[in-house]
């Protein structure tokens, strides 16, 4: 399955251009965002930063997206940048910039949907783009699952190992204490499952509405079109019927319903093809 021009599976590593427009964007929202923070920081995660018990008692609805612009710190969002800038790229340059940003949107909301909807952090506010940040690095491992990613830039450890570990590390969390500490576990974990069934969608390996729904409109459209063609069969046996009669009684010999069967036949051949 393609997605725009270029395709999900067996992807080819493109290394050409180093800051691809989708991550150039991404960096200066989240840069200047973080700029305001500094000076309004608890005013603006208390609006936009994600609340749960926000969303659900006052309708906060925007903050299942704000909230991925928000960062908790400069070393907080010098990683999440760096691992969007690091990963994103090789996907924006081959998925293209429409793709990918739709990618990072969608795992960013919905990790935010999956936290706002489980009982995990209920009255915390979740800030940073960690979610889609990891769903990035589960496309990239996905993608190119041997290539090495340096741990501590000393230490390469082959990229489908070190997305797991990441992973296996917010399970073990939620399995145990999910609200400690600062780390939304379970909203790591919802930005991986959702760009997984993402991807899964895109390559047409998960169930489509869309092509069920096409199947069976076109299922309908078959039987319609066989009885349609029923009809007309039988149709035109009345009327092959009824011209014998005419060779038989002539055509003041023919009942009020066989002229009906002749006017008909002659409408349906006058019409346009």
């Amino acid at each position: 399955m393609k997605y725009g021009y270029r395709t999900f599976g067996g992807l080819d590593h493109d290394s050409g251009g180093m800051l691809p427009p989708g991550i150039k964007a991404l960096l200066l929202i989240n840069g200047v965002v973080f700029l305001f923070q500094m000076f309004w920081g608890a005013q603006i995660a208390s609006v936009f930063g994600l609340r749960p018990v926000d969303v659900w008692t006052r309708g906060f609805i925007w903050q299942i997206v704000t909230y991925m612009f928000l960062h908790g710190g400069l070393f907080h969002i010098l990683f999440n940048l760096f691992a969007l800038w690091m990963f994103g790229r090789s996907l924006e340059n081959v998925w293209g910039t429409r793709a990918f940003l739709k990618y990072f949107l969608v795992t960013g909301i919905g990790a935010g949907i999956i936290t706002t909807v489980t009982p995990f952090n209920f009255n915390n506010v979740i800030i940073g783009a960690s979610g889609a940040v990891l769903a990035v690095l589960f496309a990239y491992a996905r993608a190119w699952p041997n290539n090495p990613i340096y741990v501590y830039f000393l230490f390469p450890v082959p990229a489908k190992y070190f997305v797991a570990f990441m992973i296996l590390i917010d399970l073990l969390a939620v399995a145990g204490m999910p609200q400690a500490g600062n780390v939304a576990h379970v909203t790591h974990l919802g930005g991986v499952l959702v760009g997984w069934l993402y991807l899964l969608q895109i390559e047409g390996r998960l169930f489509s509405f869309s092509g069920w729904w096409g199947k069976r409109r076109r299922q309908r459209k078959k039987v319609k079109l066989t009885r349609k063609r029923e009809r007309d069969m039988d149709f035109m046996a009345e009327v092959d019927r009824v011209l014998d009669r005419i060779n038989e009684v002539g055509y003041e010999g023919l009942t009020e319903r066989e002229k009906e069967i002749l006017n008909r036949a002659s409408a349906k051949l006058s019409e346009p093809d």
